[in-house]
Order: structure tokens, then sequence, then C-alpha cells
């Protein structure tokens, strides 16, 4: 089993034990760390449209890290005014309780965001931004239900993932449950000198505690390669040197109350979750799948400054192996680590995509208008124009030679394939948009 795998493992064995035990504890400490968490009614907000749930009986459960400058956490970041989110995951239980994936989603993804609710009385425009910029959105108003709707429908319309359920936890919780188990040791093969993460570190194995703890999980910029992927697997490895030894010093009835009134003073959910007793039995769940069933991902991503020269801070999602990837956990289907990253290993880049783009639906300027939105996610676009025939359906063709290229345009079209057609134009893709033609994934 991975470390990565034995992170999920451990925190979900962790939760399962701590929640159990004040479960059966005193009334009074039930009742008091129950009050702790708060719920959030997304459901009114979040809309219509959503995706069909393909598999009943399966979780997908979105957690968010909140970045918010609110109260305590102001000194992280002055300039920002706005709720943000500072980790995205996305916690696939399978219906059968045997097997389990987590999958990452970088903050620096740059994805569609769709209309939302700002929660001031306005809404946004559709647009494209980095993924963590929809819990700002949703959250103008300092809300977190407002933020996490407007994440989950991110979510789900850039994963086609039906969103169950929500964790949310923010900066304050994190440090309290470090501190409860009297600190984590870390080990940086560098020093670590970084002013946002307000952190100063030298080489060498230490304890963090508190405000170190978190600028270690935080740290980007003075670390490795500075990205956020990077940032991603230390995260992953602190996590797992915190399940590991909360399972160690959680024996004690003070530590163990620390530990779970920082946890649950910090989290909020959807109202289904907000409550011991429906954790508790979700983390017995994620505890009872076998170890080498629990899988840990990124999703496949590549820098979008391959595409947009100009832009050197965000990352594009690979396609086809990201759309393979959330089809099959839709579907319930376990999916294979060693083979996805196999498969991701030589990403085919849109701007090497070129396509043509033919209006079907006799709506003046359709063709032009999907043109637009192929450019801001990277494509080339060779030319535009209309279809010689009405088509109800969206097609994908492409001559001999462009298979590969075909399918990284098709898989972000929801419910389009790809076909060679020995009639289509030489060097280029194309695409007839036909009246079933909704958004581009």
């Amino acid at each position: 089993m991975t470390r990565r795998g034995r992170t999920v493992v451990w925190s979900g064995g962790v939760l399962a034990v701590a929640l159990l035990a004040v479960a059966g504890a005193a009334a009074w400490v039930y009742q008091d760390l129950n009050g702790n968490i708060h719920s959030a009614d997304v459901d009114n907000k979040i809309g219509g449209g959503r995706p069909v749930n393909m598999s009943p009986g399966s979780k997908n459960i979105l957690v968010v890290g909140s970045d918010s400058r609110k109260g305590a956490n102001a000194k992280y970041g002055k300039d920002l005014t706005t709720m943000q989110s500072d980790t995205l995951m996305v916690l696939h239980v399978a219906a059968d309780r045997k097997w389990a994936t987590v999958v990452s989603l970088p903050r620096d993804s740059w994805v569609s965001i769709p209309v939302c609710d700002r929660g001031d009385g306005s809404t946004s425009a559709p647009h494209h931004f980095k993924i963590n910029e929809a819990f700002a959105i949703g959250g103008t108003s300092g809300e977190v239900a407002g933020a996490a709707a407007c994440t989950i429908k991110t979510v789900e319309r850039n994963t086609g993932l039906r969103i169950d359920h929500f964790m949310s936890v923010d900066f304050q919780g994190f440090k309290g449950m470090v501190d409860a188990l009297d600190g984590i040791e870390v080990c940086p093969g560098a020093p670590i000198h970084d002013k946002k993460a307000h952190l100063d570190l030298a080489a060498g194995c230490r304890t963090v505690r508190g405000e170190q703890a978190l600028g270690y999980v935080r740290t980007r910029y003075s670390l490795g390669d500075s990205s956020d992927l990077g940032r991603i697997g230390r995260q992953q490895e602190f996590m797992e040197a915190l399940a590991a030894k909360a399972q160690q010093k959680l024996t004690s009835p003070n530590a163990l109350y620390r530990f779970l009134d920082s946890a649950t003073g910090s989290l909020t959910t959807d109202r289904a979750l907000a409550g011991i007793k429906p954790l508790s039995g979700l983390a017995s769940e994620v505890k009872g799948i076998p170890g080498d069933r629990l899988t840990f991902l990124t999703v496949p991503n590549y820098p979008r400054e391959a595409d947009v020269p100009a832009d050197k801070a965000n990352v594009l999602w690979q396609y086809p192996q990201a759309a393979g990837l959330f089809a099959a956990l839709a579907k319930d289907q376990e999916v294979d680590k060693k083979q996805l990253e196999a498969a991701s290993r030589n990403p085919v880049h849109a701007h090497t995509v070129r396509v043509q783009v033919l209006n079907g639906t006799g709506t003046p300027g359709q063709a032009a208008k999907v043109a637009d939105t192929l450019r801001t996610v990277g494509f080339t676009i060779a030319g535009v124009g209309n279809a010689p025939l009405a088509a109800d359906r969206t097609t994908v063709a492409y001559p001999q030679g462009l298979a590969a290229q075909a399918r990284v345009l098709a898989s972000r079209l929801p419910g389009v394939g790809a076909r060679q057609d020995a009639e289509s134009a030489p060097g280029v893709v194309t695409l007839t948009v036909g009246a079933d033609f909704h958004a581009l994934r």
C-alpha cells in the first residue's frame, strides 16, 4: 500500500475511533461537540441541471480546506478579502464499501466556473478561471453555504460527478488539532523562509505546532518547484504523520476532547452530515475499507503554459485521461492508479489540436461562440463555418492519423465520441455543433 493510501486508512481510522469514543461518552461531552459542528443548507443554492447519480449507494464527498481570511485568519493574507479554498479533494466511497478513491484537485486548475449566486443579491457570469475562485465567488457575503454551493457546482460541471456531501475545515481548527497532539515532526531537507506562510525553519527534523505547523502545510514558493502540486504532496505527508500520532495520543480523554473540540469547531458540513452520529458512521465506513483498495490520486494535469505561454501560474486537466478518471468514478468503477499514471505520461496538449468548427444548429454565430470557448482552453482554431446539413447531434470527426487529438477534444464534450472519416479535412479535427450541444467541460 502506498504512503498516500495509508494516509487515507489512518485518517479514517483515527476519525472513526475518536468519534465513536465520543458517541459513548458522557451526554454533555457529546452535546458539546455535536453543537460545535456547523451545518450549511446548500440545496437551494446549487440549482438544477446537476449530474445524474449513476451509481446509487456510492458517495462522493467534496472536502475543502478553507483559506478564509476572517477573524484570526486575517494575518495570512491581508490582500485577500474573500473566502478561498486552499485544498480541494473528492472522496469517492464505493457502493459496496470495499474500495475508495480520493482525487486531489489542484487549486490552480484552470476550469469552467458556472453561474453562481454571490449571496449579495447578484450572480456571477460564467467564465474560465482557477478552480478555487468558485469558493470566493459563492462566499462573497462570507457564508460557507454559498461558497460550498458554487464550489460544488464547479466541481460537478467539470467532472460530471454528482457531489453528495461536503466538508469544510478552516485554518484555526487545523492548528488546534496539531496542538492537541503536542505537535508533529517534520524534516525539511533545506531551510524554509516563506513570508507569505509566516514560516522560518532551519533544515533538519523538528516538531512544529500551531502557526509553524500551519505555515509548513501552506508553504509553496520556498520549497521544491513552488507549485501547488508540490504542496499537495507535502500536505498529504503531513496528514499521514498527524494521523499516525493521533493513533498514539488519543488514548487520553483530555487529548481526545481537545482534538475533537478543534476538529468539530472548525468543521462545516451539509445538513445531512452535521452531527457526531453521521460523521462517525461515515468514518466507520472508511475505516472498514481494506488498505490495498484505497487510492489517492491527483487529477492528471499539465502546466497551462504549454498551451498559453503567458500563463505560468495555472494547470490544465489532461484529457482524455481526466475525463476517463471521472467517468469511471461516476459509474462506481475502481481506478487503476498505475494504468492512469502510465496513460498520462505523454500528454497531448490542447494547442496541438487544430479544430474546424461547423455550425449545424441553424443558430447564427453558434460556431464562432464555441470556437471562442475552445480557444480559451487552449485549442487551435483552424476555421469556422456552417455545416452542409442541419445536425441534431454534436459530432467529432477526424482524418487518419489524428485519433489522439480527436479524443482530446471529444472527451471534453459530454456524451460525444470521435469517429474517423475519410472525407474529413486533412490536418484538422472537425467539430460539428449540433442542436444537443450544451457546453464544453
